[in-house]
């Protein structure tokens, strides 16, 4: 089979396509016959940087996200299961095999059932970007812990960088669950798809009187702030938050040094939580995965540019190119053609 790989840091350069053995799943994994694999920022990050500059593997396939058919299972997992449309989320996590490859072994429960109708592009745009999303939405400290229809039902939420992958899932999922969704972006165009998304107001944050707007639309204040860019934000931020309201910062787009006004948020005991998605607890990403899985059954997570999230597609061989694309900020989800 068709595998892309890398053995050392480095641009995208270092990615090579090679052929090698599909292998067979062992107890508790299944075997995904990869048809669509999705690039995120952390993908060329842990290819660029590895862990303090070094592989934690000798060889290791890139892309944690992607979506595609179970054509094998190892001992302890129902063969009913061979044939069912899945999409996978953290492929690479730990391991050195990751979704740009014509077959990936994974854990069975990272393999997630499709639901019908829905295609291996949304399949494999999921994962990293609305687990995070996900995750972001549900650690108030007033909750929810989960997400379904009705859940933040009164609540006003502010997606930072509404046109990104986890902007473009935060706002959908944030609808879904009955939230009032406003957005920032610093583009019409960006504008353009963060309402196709959904976000019901948009605003420029780079105008002058963009905290004021946001009070305007909001005067209440926002309760929760999905927040790309926390420390570039902080003083935005610091202005329309309500009282009880949470920043979840899941990025550090703009610089990592965040200076805040502690008398001030402490006053309105306003919560700071940062979000890696690859160290939340193991339950609360099986709640982030079933909440997820629930929104695509009900056609509330959708990608496409009419939708808000356009795509751009690489073939495999072509893989240095859709990780330069995603590394220089293409606008959009990335996806890789497998099979």
């Amino acid at each position: 089979m068709r595998a892309v790989v890398y053995s050392e840091v480095g641009g995208p350069e270092v990615l090579r396509l090679v052929e090698k053995s599909a292998r067979a799943p062992g107890p508790g994994e299944v075997r995904v016959a990869v048809r669509v694999s999705g690039v995120n920022p952390t993908d060329w990050k842990a290819r660029s940087r590895g862990r303090d500059g070094a592989l934690a593997f000798s060889e290791l396939v890139p892309n944690q996200d992607g979506a595609g058919t179970i054509d094998a299972v190892g001992d302890g997992v129902s063969t009913d299961r061979v044939g069912e449309r899945v999409w996978l989320w953290e492929a690479a996590w730990g391991r050195p095999e990751g979704t740009a490859q014509e077959s990936v072994v994974i854990p069975a429960r990272q393999a997630v059932r499709l639901p019908q109708g829905a295609s291996f592009d949304l399949g494999a745009s999921l994962g990293i970007p609305a687990l995070t999303a996900h995750r972001c939405l549900t650690v108030s400290a007033l909750g929810p812990r989960e997400l379904a229809p009705g859940v933040l039902a009164g609540k006003t939420v502010l997606v930072a960088g509404g046109a990104g992958a986890v902007g473009h899932a935060a706002i959908q999922l944030a609808r879904w669950a009955g939230a009032r969704v406003l957005s920032t972006v610093s583009t019409d165009q960006k504008a353009s798809l963060a309402r196709a998304a959904g976000a019901e107001e948009v605003v420029n944050y780079r105008s002058r009187d963009a905290a004021e707007r946001i009070l305007e639309l909001a005067p209440k204040g926002i309760d929760v702030v999905v927040e790309v860019a926390p420390a570039a934000n902080a003083a935005l931020d610091s202005a329309v938050l309500a009282a009880n309201g949470t920043v979840a910062a899941y990025a550090n787009e703009g610089g990592a040094d965040l200076e805040l006004k502690v008398q001030e948020l402490m006053g309105r005991n306003v919560r700071y939580q940062f979000v890696l998605v690859y160290s939340v607890p193991a339950a609360a990403k099986d709640r982030a995965v079933a909440d997820v899985t629930a929104a695509v059954t009900d056609g509330a997570l959708t990608v496409g540019e009419e939708e808000g999230l356009p795509l751009h597609r690489f073939p495999l061989d072509h893989t240095a190119d859709a990780h330069a694309a995603v590394e220089r900020g293409v606008v959009g989800k990335v996806l890789i053609d497998i099979g």
